[in-house]
């Protein structure tokens, strides 16, 4: 048995039974509400997207394969209820941290990231938490959305739809994070994105600011924030 503290866990997390059945019924239950994919695309992105930033930051590999855990975990508690998901995922993560044997040092910034990631109530609290907050929420673009018929679009399904490029990106000196998008007006007014995406983008602000960064969007070339 593999000592406890030794890492990389992440393969664990990624390759145990139940946190794949998780995923796949959570994402159900998303697109039965008529959310936007919340399944292994979008777990994969996110986990992708926070081993960026931290990579690019200059973080310790241990603390890294924590984040991707975090990440593939962070949106379990949907199955739950999407109300409040980040703190029952936070839950859920500790149950599954726990069976497998992560030290309670390790299991901490793992469910604090995941509990603090929403931006209805959620703080960039850690360096992990910032991280994941900038991964999930630069997460937009069209095949996120679920709904097959165009004429039944809601203003989430139009806006991720409209999107045809997304990159996430941190410039030459760490100073700045940009997410750039590119964005089809045919499908949704640009004001059409701050009008759901608001919260997220100024969490997002606070995120980078506690990553001692700018935080820029950028939409069809133009700097709106």
């Amino acid at each position: 048995m593999e000592e406890k503290g030794r890492f990389p866990r992440f393969e664990s997390v990624r390759n145990d039974h139940a946190v794949t059945s998780y995923i796949t019924e959570q994402n159900n239950s998303m697109k039965a509400l008529h959310y936007t994919e919340h399944s292994f695309a979008h777990v994969g992105v996110v986990t992708e997207r926070t081993k960026y930033i931290l990579e690019t930051l200059g973080t310790d590999d241990h603390t890294i394969d924590l984040a991707l855990s975090a990440a593939w975990l962070h949106d379990i508690g949907n199955i739950v209820n999407r109300v409040d998901h980040s703190q029952t995922g936070a839950l859920m993560a500790f149950q599954i941290l726990n069976r497998l044997g992560f030290p309670a040092e390790d299991i901490a910034p793992i469910i604090c990231a995941i509990g603090n990631h929403d931006e209805g109530n959620g703080v960039p609290v850690s360096t992990l938490s910032a991280a994941l907050i900038l991964a999930d929420k630069s997460d937009v673009r069209r095949n996120r959305v679920q709904e097959e018929d165009v004429s039944r679009f809601d203003i989430h399904d139009r806006v991720n739809y409209s999107v045809t490029q997304t990159e996430l990106k941190i410039n030459q000196n760490h100073t700045i994070i940009k997410l750039k998008l590119s964005i089809d007006t045919k499908y949704c007014e640009i004001g059409e994105y701050f009008e759901i995406f608001m919260d997220r983008m100024l969490l997002c602000k606070r995120a980078a600011n506690f990553l001692q960064m700018e935080f820029n969007l950028i939409i069809n070339e133009h700097v709106l924030m």
